[in-house]
């Protein structure tokens, strides 16, 4: 089994919520924990570690709409809207209450929706990614590797057609820390689901959203700061320490961690560094 690919003990279900088709794996028993993941990959991301968390918890990993096997619709990439999704999802698997483990866009929709929702997150697992609006955002926002937060448009769509795997090998290599350890076989993986029809356009709009995302987090946090149990988590030759610096602008209950000798690829460079530090933070709640 690749690091990429999930053991048929995980299910799969195509989920219809929220004007989008969800798809979503689930396997284990136990309490439930959503994983999201982000840009440049899929839920197929978060393969090791869904395989250890399913031997005492139910893992539900869903890809983001416009991602992966997800539907493409047009429009809805704002963090609310797909905030939604996440709710909806759960509402077909009757699941009330859940921890959360998202990573980079997976971040921002995550926050989106335990700021909507606080009851039913019960610990919140942010990884290596800013949050729209919060915090340093602005000078994030200038920082030169983060170009691509302003690239996109349909000219921008055509450019990178048939050369999706060229784009995303920029990404690849210059947020790791070693970019060997980002694999072929997983490099021709995810190109090959960025480059379905639709799903470029989708991942431009995730970051095109940036500016309405920073008005409804911002909005989210005029009633106050996420109470549940946070960590942050930043990879060691990425956003470090910083992740904490962020999150405690959005929430009140802030641990900080980080991945020793990752980038921002978090579970191709050191998934058992990634899962050793979730698996301590979920196991706390109990």
């Amino acid at each position: 089994m690749s690091s990429f690919t999930f053991p048929s003990s995980f299910k799969t279900q195509d989920i219809v919520t929220n004007s989008v088709t969800i798809h979503t794996r689930m396997s284990g028993a136990g309490p439930a924990v959503l994983l999201l993941h982000g840009y440049g990959e899929t839920g197929d991301m978060w393969v090791p570690l869904a395989v250890d968390l399913a031997r005492d918890h139910t893992v539900i990993v869903p890809d983001l709409r416009g991602l992966g096997r997800s539907s493409k619709p047009s429009s809805g990439f704002d963090k609310k809207t797909q905030a939604g999704d996440v709710a909806g999802v759960l509402a077909a698997l009757r699941i009330e209450q859940i921890d959360l483990v998202t990573h980079d866009i997976g971040n921002m929709v995550g926050f989106a929706f335990a700021a909507q929702h606080p009851e039913r997150v019960k610990r919140l697992v942010l990884i290596d990614a800013p949050l729209p609006g919060v915090g340093p955002w602005e000078e994030i926002l200038k920082h030169p590797l983060l170009w691509h937060f302003r690239f996109g448009g349909p000219d921008m769509e055509r450019l990178v057609a048939g050369r999706e795997r060229i784009y995303l090998d920029r990404f690849w290599n210059e947020f790791s820390a070693d970019p060997r350890r980002f694999s072929e076989a997983a490099r021709a993986h995810y190109a090959a689901l960025y480059a379905l029809p639709g799903a470029m356009h989708a991942g431009f709009a995730q970051f095109a959203a940036f500016d309405q995302d920073a008005i409804d987090n911002q909005a989210f946090l005029a009633q106050g700061k996420l109470p549940m149990p946070v960590l942050a988590v930043g990879g060691e030759k990425s956003f470090g320490t910083m992740m904490a610096t962020v999150t405690r602008f959005a929430a009140s209950d802030v641990q900080e961690a980080i991945v020793p000798d990752a980038g921002h690829w978090i579970m191709e460079e050191n998934p058992q560094g990634t899962i050793q530090l979730v698996r301590g933070f979920l196991g706390a709640s109990r």
